[in-house]
């Protein structure tokens, strides 16, 4: 009387718990991962602001971090419906069948985001497939599983959530493991795995998180993505025939290194932060994108195209919006921390711009061009 047995530890009261908070944690990547997506592929009617600075620095480190959250998450979850997969008539009829189709497709894709999406972070692309795209089409294959599986066992949900998590006889106490003990667990591991982590996006967690892939550490205080060296520019980014060519719809002026930094410097603190989900905040100081256009004779009402040294490739050529490129917060910069620009980080000189992805300030910049 009174004892728990392990296979009482899996119940619908436990699955359903989980499963909220997976479904929560679910939303917050997908939704933040939709909105970076649209920030590298801009629709028409997409609408980014350059205001508050740090704005992508927080949606990209809330889809980073409740992606790791959700790891947890889903490892219990299957945990604890586990028998009921194997449970008889393995086919049954129309809604059983939706059922075992919905949970396969929201297992197998959801184990493909995560897994990749970690294996994103730590930069190991062991898979042949091009990880953005395929990310970004899967995410809607989870999302739709994640609906489905909700429409169709939402009775039980509710259900299942108004029972409690123990049912134990007056005046007995609870022997041995219990659901709750299960739920706490799960809490924490979800708690662990955060801390561990999140220091790459939240500078105050950065000494205790031991498994972020990026420790904030690199040149000048600042971690690198892609070396000059894999960029393949170690050459042209040093040669004393760089120039910066400004092309617009009346004029096409180069700038030496020199011309640039006789013009006025402007210091901005700004984040870059990337997609893996790390950020760091820096000093970033050299001329304000909008007057080196006035001063090439354009107007800075368009589009800029970003072209950099490094061969063409996914983000050598890159596209600011106008209301980025007339910012007085975007800078050609040439200086990050009071020190001439590190060759890693885009000498001679980079786009940093407010509330872009990293992977979109643009490196050894040597062309800008009016998109008409």
């Amino acid at each position: 009387m009174g004892t728990t047995t392990k296979a009482a530890l899996r119940s619908t009261a436990v699955t359903a718990r989980v499963g909220i908070a997976l479904g929560v944690a679910v939303a917050v990547c997908f939704g933040t991962g939709l909105l970076s997506h649209f920030i590298q592929h801009p629709q028409p009617w997409f609408f980014w602001p350059t205001r508050p600075v740090w704005l992508y620095q927080l949606t990209q480190g809330l889809h980073v971090i409740s992606g790791i959250a959700a790891i947890p998450l889903l490892v219990v979850k299957l945990w604890s419906v586990y028998p009921k997969l194997f449970e008889r008539p393995l086919i049954g009829g129309l809604t059983r069948q939706l059922e075992r189709a919905s949970v396969l497709v929201l297992v197998g894709s959801m184990i493909f985001q995560l897994s990749t999406g970690i294996m994103n972070i730590a930069q190991w692309y062991a898979f042949r497939f091009f990880f953005t795209t395929s990310h970004y089409a899967m995410a809607y294959v989870a999302a739709g599983a994640v609906l489905v599986h909700i429409g169709v066992k939402l009775p039980v949900i509710r259900r299942a959530l108004g029972d409690p998590l123990e049912e134990i006889p007056t005046g007995e106490l609870p022997r041995g493991p219990n659901r709750r003990a299960v739920l706490g667990a799960t809490w924490l591991a979800v708690g662990a795995a955060t801390v561990l982590t999140a220091g790459q996006t939240i500078p105050w967690l950065r000494r205790v998180s031991l498994l972020a892939p990026r420790s904030g550490q690199g040149p000048q205080g600042v971690p690198v993505n892609r070396s000059a060296f894999a960029a393949g520019v170690l050459g042209s980014a040093r040669s004393p025939e760089y120039r910066l060519t400004v092309v617009t719809a009346d004029a096409t002026t180069p700038f030496t290194l020199e011309q640039l930094a006789a013009m006025p410097q402007t210091t901005r603190r700004l984040p870059i932060a990337c997609v893996e989900g790390w950020s760091v905040t820096a000093d970033w100081t050299g001329v304000v994108l909008a007057d080196l256009i006035r001063a090439a004779g354009g107007h800075p009402d368009s589009d800029l195209r970003m072209v950099s040294l490094e061969p063409p490739g996914p983000y050598s050529r890159t596209v600011l919006p106008a209301r980025h490129a007339r910012d007085s917060q975007t800078l050609i910069a040439l200086k990050l921390n009071g020190q001439t620009l590190d060759l890693d980080h885009g000498y001679p000189c980079r786009l940093i711009a407010p509330t872009r992805p990293g992977v979109l300030q643009t490196k050894w910049l040597t062309r800008i061009e009016v998109v008409t």
